[in-house]
């Protein structure tokens, strides 16, 4: 099952060769200034994790992680990585980095249950990043000077992609990013899904921070999906950004201000889950023994598909893709790595 939606006389404005050259171009200097904007070190990171140490993501909590056992050790059962939310925080404590220093890696994770359309892969190529904070910085105030500072990284590398690249358009990204919450885009727009919801901010704002996903809204419905062992829901929320190419909202980046130990058995009872309580990354948080943090996950095939206008993420990622999907494209001028 796919999704797909090709604009009507699409066309690359760079062949295979002339894509690969721009994407190392975006990526060198985003990551770079990336770091530069927050404080980062980039640190080497897992490809998989022990399945009972609680540390992969569990999105949604239905997704199904890739598993399989190590034939040189015994009783070992381990989970590629769908994202590295929980891993990160238990590394800040493991390399010491101290409040206001962070770390980068670049994460690959597969996702196998994922519905593959323009924007979505089973394959997911993002910086995570995790910057240590002091208990009192867990507000609203750190958390949109934080996507202030993203931001700003998304606009120095919009204008360095402009200066060689003609089709993109300089100041096409407002000088501002707006914010607002899920709960304002349910009262403005009762009537309309949260993705409509989501089309009709980015096309209005440009770029906006939605904030506070994963907890219920007055009409009782989620705006979206949220683990509840990492982002504080109150204080997270998603990069948006108006994508002119799909006329539709473009996610970059997924955020947040970390669980405390209250968030965390909260959100543990709300999903029903309260047994997570016990596994090693749960415990050494409820025991103190992690550092309240910051962070997220910025994708990296996304930043590429959007500064270099592709209309399919396959068209900058190697990935996996239905036959049916891939002659659909090839009709129709989109050529998948």
């Amino acid at each position: 099952m796919y999704q797909l939606t090709i604009p009507e006389g699409y066309q690359s404005l760079l062949n295979l060769r002339q894509t690969q050259h721009a994407i190392k171009k975006v990526k060198d200097f985003f990551e770079r200034d990336l770091a530069i904007q927050l404080n980062l070190t980039r640190v080497s990171a897992p490809l998989f994790v022990a399945a009972d140490s609680g540390l992969n993501d569990t999105l949604n909590g239905v997704e199904r992680p890739v598993s399989f056992d190590i034939k040189g050790i015994a009783d070992s059962e381990v989970e590629i990585v769908q994202s590295l939310a929980k891993w990160k925080r238990m590394a800040l404590r493991q390399y010491g980095f101290e409040e206001g220093e962070g770390l980068y890696t670049d994460m690959s994770a597969i996702r196998r249950d994922e519905v593959t359309d323009n924007l979505h892969s089973v394959f997911v190529d993002q910086w995570d990043w995790e910057k240590h904070i002091a208990k009192e910085d867990r507000t609203e105030e750190t958390l949109r000077d934080t996507v202030k500072a993203i931001y700003r990284a998304l606009k120095h590398t919009e204008r360095y992609i402009a200066d060689d690249y003609a089709f993109v358009e300089r100041h096409f990204l407002p000088d501002k990013i707006s914010f607002v919450t899920t709960q304002e885009l349910e009262d403005r727009w009762p009537e309309l899904s949260p993705k409509e919801r989501e089309n009709r901010i980015a096309r209005e704002k440009k770029a906006v921070f939605i904030e506070k996903i994963g907890g219920a809204l007055r009409s009782g419905e989620i705006h979206d999906g949220r683990a509840p062992d990492y982002d504080d829901w109150e204080l997270n929320g998603d990069i948006v950004v108006y994508y002119p190419v799909l006329d539709r909202a473009f996610e970059l980046s997924s955020m947040g201000i970390r669980v405390d130990e209250a968030a965390l058995l909260r959100q543990l009872e709300i999903r029903g889950c309260p047994e997570r309580r016990e596994l090693p990354f749960h415990k050494a948080l409820l025991n103190g023994e992690l550092p309240y943090s910051i962070g997220g996950g910025i994708g990296q095939s996304r930043i590429c598909m959007f500064f270099l206008r592709k209309a399919h993420v396959g068209e900058v990622q190697a990935s996996v893709w239905p036959e049916e999907m891939r002659a659909e494209c090839a009709a129709k001028g989109v050529e998948l790595l």
